[in-house]
């Protein structure tokens, strides 16, 4: 049934509102009324009923809207509210145009908008005493309502069709299983045209069901007879202006009351019906149908050809209704809009979740860099820790080189004692009387000399022994620099120079690698031997001594050589710098590499009396690390 019908049938629906601007010329205006290009244009809105039915009103209002926003105000706009379900007589039609074209007289309107059939065939009739040479705008009502109240040719129409059959298959999709359909009609005569209306179009459709009609029945026995029909049934409500004992009803209150008791779901063709009990249909909505004639106003007043138009239909539903009868989203049809549907956390709040997800995708990022960067920076700090335990080997194996001539010399003094000790035994037990004393000492001399030649061959193991990874362990430092000593001590001799140690009564702990740090002291000491090379023999000394320093083990080894040039001393721990004619440059670089690794510092000096003191420092072992 179409829009045109509006007027009673719409119940509360469909409306297009009819607007046309046009220009018009001196034969169509009054001839008291001056050129529309000299002012702003008028625009008469006709409503068939009065204010109380929602869909014309509501149709009404989307216009002005439109009309209002796209002149900018500038725009005359008029509504008149013709009554005319209430009073249909010929004597009140006529009186209406009478007093309508009086009101209008001195502003006689350029484009007159009627909603409804009713409204149409008012002013078609009556054009001529409202609004001579206006331009007429129809809508609300379908082609077929057009052709039955003999439409001019001139009026433009906005034409709205409302599909009950639309209507019903939405229903047969939402609920597959239903067996019984059910049509709802009142008693006044636009309620017994939709009736006929959907008769014809529902003729196949209702094949399928045990199909009744409601009709002719007072508001009473509509709800009692909707509250008791079968689960599995479908009913379809049209409109309700007036029941069987001849009350009037706004179309959506009627169906309202029908819907809240009712024992199916119930379904309309109106927009309006929504938030009445209705589950949905098939429909044209206001706004939109209002703003499609508010565009085809604003062309006509702009001069533009116009022309008639089908509104837009689409498919309403309301999502409580819904969820009230267990009925499934999924089977909407495609495009349905939901009124009154929840909207899910992300509908609601998507600004912010976007932003939230873009915080944390972007700190996701960062994190991700971040845990690159360390795994980078732990292969890296991994292959300088190899590279280090390399030339730290490769150093040590220098080292062990450099006094291997000192400590085969110190290697064979006991070797030599064991094997004269021995011979001296051997001598003792061959002759009558031996003295078990005395071969008792040479066997206790013997153990004593194979201790000593042990300890020399395990020092020079520990400074030839390759290790991949670095032990760490607390120790004295006072206990390293004494290993070191008794290291070098057989090559100081070789080369006359005396060995001096001072240390700090008690334990200086500190936590590193202990054959790293005793490398380190190695390494000074070698430099200092090779820097007294030039030394008066009488004056060769080498010191080594322990102590705090700024809360830190200090050890600082100490020469009588020629010193460090000044402009030396900011250079020597630079890689292969170095001031010896064969030496490598390494190291002083490779204790420096060392120390930094455990926390420590190395630092050199010449010293006043003449010789260089260097002084390595290491963080003093916490209590904490003490305990693990």
């Amino acid at each position: 049934m179409g829009l045109g019908e509006w007027s009673g049938r719409l119940c509360c629906t469909a409306f297009l509102l009819a607007v046309v601007t046009l220009s018009v010329s001196s034969r169509h205006a009054a001839a008291s009324d001056t050129s529309i290009a000299n002012r702003v244009p008028r625009v008469l809105v006709l409503y068939p009923y009065d204010e109380g039915i929602a869909a014309t009103t509501a149709a009404g209002e989307a216009l002005r809207s439109r009309l209002l926003e796209a002149t900018n105000g500038k725009i005359d706009l008029f509504s008149e509210f013709l009554d005319l379900s209430r009073f249909p007589e010929g004597d009140h039609v006529a009186r209406m145009a009478r007093y309508l074209g009086e009101k209008y007289a001195p502003r006689r309107p350029d484009v007159v908008v009627a909603l409804g059939k009713e409204s149409a065939s008012f002013v078609t009739a009556n054009r001529g005493t409202i609004a001579p040479g206006a331009k007429i705008v129809a809508a609300g009502f379908g082609t077929a309502t057009a052709e039955k109240i003999d439409l001019p040719d001139d009026v433009i129409g906005a034409f709205t069709t409302f599909d009950i059959l639309k209507t019903a298959e939405m229903a047969r999709s939402l609920q597959p299983d239903a067996r019984h359909l059910y049509i709802v009609g009142g008693s006044s005569d636009f309620d017994r045209g939709w009736l006929t209306t959907a008769r014809a179009a529902l003729e196949q459709f209702s094949k399928s069901y045990e199909t009744t009609y409601l009709e002719d029945l007072t508001i009473d026995e509509f709800v009692e007879r909707a509250s008791r029909v079968p689960p599995d049934s479908i009913i379809l409500a049209l409109t309700v202006f007036k029941d069987r004992e001849g009350r009037n009803f706004i179309p959506r209150d009627a169906i309202g009351q029908i819907a809240a008791t009712a024992s199916a779901p119930v379904y309309g063709p109106y927009q309006t019906y929504i938030d009445h009990g209705v589950v949905g249909g098939n429909t044209v909505t206001f706004e939109a149908l209002g703003r499609t004639v508010g565009d085809l106003v604003i062309d006509a007043i702009a001069g533009k050809p116009v022309s008639d138009l089908e509104a837009p239909q689409t498919y309403i539903a309301d999502a409580r209704q819904l969820q009230r009868w267990g009925l499934a989203e999924k089977d909407l049809p495609p495009g349905t809009v939901q009124m009154h549907r929840d909207k899910s956390l992300w509908e609601e709040h998507w600004v912010i979740l976007m932003a939230v997800s873009g915080l944390l995708l972007a700190q996701a990022s960062i994190i991700s860099v971040l845990l690159l960067e360390r795994r980078r920076r732990r292969d890296a700090e991994r292959s300088a820790q190899l590279h280090l335990l390399e030339a730290v080997h490769l150093n040590q194996s220098a080292t062990a080189g450099a006094l291997s001539s000192s400590i085969a010399h110190e290697l064979n003094q006991p070797l030599s004692a064991i094997r004269n000790n021995a011979e001296a035994a051997s001598v003792l037990l061959r002759s009558a009387n031996p003295d078990h004393e005395l071969i008792q000492q040479i066997l206790l001399d013997i153990q004593e000399d194979d201790q000593r030649a042990g300890d020399i061959i395990s020092r020079m193991r520990g400074l030839l022994k390759k290790r991949n990874e670095i032990d760490w362990q607390e120790f004295d430092l006072n206990d390293v620099t004494s290993s070191a000593i008794r290291i070098i001590h057989g090559e100081a001799e070789r080369r006359g120079i005396k060995l001096t140690s001072t240390q700090l009564p008690g334990e200086l702990p500190v936590r590193a690698d202990k054959v790293h740090v005793q490398q380190v002291i190695l390494n000074l000491a070698t430099n200092g031997m090779d820097a007294m090379l030039n030394a008066v023999p009488a004056g060769r000394t080498l010191s080594f001594a322990t102590g705090l320093a700024n809360e830190k083990a200090e050890l600082r080894v100490s020469d009588t050589g020629d010193g460090i040039p000044e402009e030396r001393l900011i250079r020597i721990f630079e890689p292969f710098y170095t001031t010896k004619q064969a030496g490598t440059g390494l190291g002083l670089s490779i204790a420096r590499a060392i120390l930094e690794t455990y926390g420590g510092t190395i630092c050199a000096d010449n010293r006043p009396e003449g010789g260089a003191v260097f002084r390595v420092a290491l963080p003093l072992a916490r209590r904490e690390d003490r305990s693990r």
